[in-house]
C-alpha cells in the first residue's frame, strides 16, 4: 500500500491558503502520467487544476519540479502544493467598493479596509472580500464541481488593514501559492505594541497552534510536535516610552502570527482585545494617563496592525513586483497622538539630555 500524508494550512489571519500533499508511490505502481495518477489519489481535484499546478512548478517528484506528462515510478516521493478550494459552495456577488492598487488580467493587489472579513464563514456570510471579488471579477477561477474560487492565496484578519494579492486565474493561484509555501513572498507589517521593546531588532521563533484555553486564539508552543513552525523578524521604528512602533517581517504565515508572537514576547498589540491589548498595560495609571489611553482606544478600536508591503514574482512576466500602502488614518492618528503626548511630557527633559 502507498503511504499518503496530507498537511493542510488552517484558514485565518496571515495564513497562506494552500493544501500540501505528500504521497509515496506504491512499489507495484505501473508507469502513469502524474496528472492522471494524482486525480486517482486526491479527492475532488481536476486534471486541469493539476496541470496548472505542474505548470507553476507546484508538483515535485523526489524534490524536483515535474510537468504533467511525467510518469510516476515505484517509490517516487510526490509533493504537491495546491491553492485551497473554498469551503462554501455558493458565494453571492455584492457591490462592495474595493481599494485596488494594481490590476492586470492575471491578478490584482488591493488595500483591505479594517472591519472587512476576507472569506465567508460563521456569522460572516455577506459583506466579505470574497463577495466583493465575485462582483468585481468577470471570470473567477472555478473548482471542478463549479464552485467559485475567489483567487485567495493568503488572508488578512478582519480588523487588520493592508496589502493583499488575489489571483484571477487558476495558474496564477498555483504560482502564488508556491511562493507562499516556499516563504519567498516578502511581507512587512507595521504594528504598535504595548511596552518598551528591549531590543532594537530580533527574531521570534515558536510553533503556533490553536490555544487550549480559547480556540479563537493562537498560542506559542515550544514542543516541536505541537503547532506549526512560525518565524517573525521585528525591528523598532519609534519608541513612545510605554508603547513601541515596530516593523514585523513574516518568514512564515500562521494564524494570528504577529499578534500571538508579540504577546509571547511580552508586548501585545495596542488595542488588540483578543490578545489582551485593549487595556492599560504600561505606564502609571494616573487619571490623566488613563483618559489619554481611553481616547486612543476610541480613535483605534481594533488591533494596531497594518500590512504595509508585499513583494512577489508575477506568475506570467516573472518580474518582481513590490507594493506599499501607507498607514490608515486611524493608526496614523493614534501614533501622532502618542508622539504629541510623549513630547509634551518629556520634551524638555530630552532637550536637556541632548544638550
Amino acid at each position: 500500500m502507498e503511504e499518503e500524508i496530507k498537511d493542510q494550512e488552517p484558514g485565518g489571519e496571515n495564513d497562506e491558503l494552500y493544501e500540501h500533499y505528500r504521497i509515496k508511490v506504491d512499489r507495484g505502481q505501473q508507469p502513469l502520467r502524474i496528472d492522471r495518477y494524482l486525480t486517482q489519489r486526491i479527492q475532488n481535484v481536476s486534471r486541469n487544476r493539476l496541470q496548472n499546478a505542474a505548470k507553476a512548478d507546484c508538483i515535485l517528484v523526489n524534490g524536483e519540479a515535474v510537468k504533467s506528462n511525467y510518469k510516476v515510478k515505484p517509490l517516487d516521493e510526490v509533493s504537491i502544493v495546491l491553492p485551497e478550494p473554498p469551503r462554501d459552495k455558493e458565494v453571492y456577488p455584492e457591490n462592495i467598493p474595493l481599494d485596488i492598487i494594481y490590476e492586470d488580467e492575471h491578478l490584482l493587489v488591493l488595500n483591505k479596509a479594517a472591519g472587512m472579513v476576507v472569506h465567508p464563514g460563521f456569522n460572516n456570510y455577506t459583506g466579505t472580500l470574497v463577495n466583493a471579488l465575485v462582483y468585481h471579477f468577470d471570470n473567477l477561477p472555478t473548482h471542478a464541481n463549479g464552485e467559485i474560487r475567489p483567487g485567495l492565496v493568503h488572508r488578512i484578519d478582519k480588523d487588520t488593514t493592508g496589502v493583499m494579492v488575489v489571483a484571477k486565474e487558476e495558474y496564477a493561484m498555483s504560482f502564488l501559492a508556491r511562493q507562499f509555501f516556499d516563504h519567498s513572498i516578502e511581507r512587512a507589517y507595521t504594528a504598535l505594541v504595548w511596552g518598551d521593546v528591549a531590543e532594537d531588532s530580533g527574531t521570534i521563533r515558536g510553533n503556533l497552534g490553536r490555544s487550549k484555553h480559547d480556540r479563537r486564539m493562537s498560542q506559542v508552543y515550544q514542543e516541536e510536535e505541537i503547532g506549526k513552525p512560525a518565524v517573525t523578524h521585528y525591528k523598532v521604528l519609534e519608541r513612545f516610552t510605554w508603547v513601541t512602533l515596530v516593523e514585523c517581517r513574516l518568514e512564515t504565515g500562521r494564524t494570528h502570527q504577529i499578534r500571538a508572537h508579540m504577546r509571547y514576547l511580552g508586548h501585545p498589540l495596542f488595542a488588540d482585545e483578543l490578545y489582551g491589548g485593549m487595556r492599560l498595560l504600561a505606564g502609571t495609571p494616573t487619571s490623566r494617563y488613563k483618559q489619554f489611553i481611553e481616547n486612543c482606544f476610541k480613535l483605534l478600536p481594533r488591533q494596531a496592525l497594518h500590512a504595509r508591503s508585499l513583494g512577489f514574482i508575477h506568475p506570467h512576466s516573472k518580474k518582481h513586483l513590490h507594493f506599499e500602502q501607507a498607514l490608515p488614518q486611524d493608526m496614523q492618528a493614534v501614533i501622532e497622538k502618542w508622539r504629541t503626548y510623549i513630547n509634551a511630557k518629556f520634551g524638555d527633559a530630552r532637550q536637556t539630555e541632548d544638550n
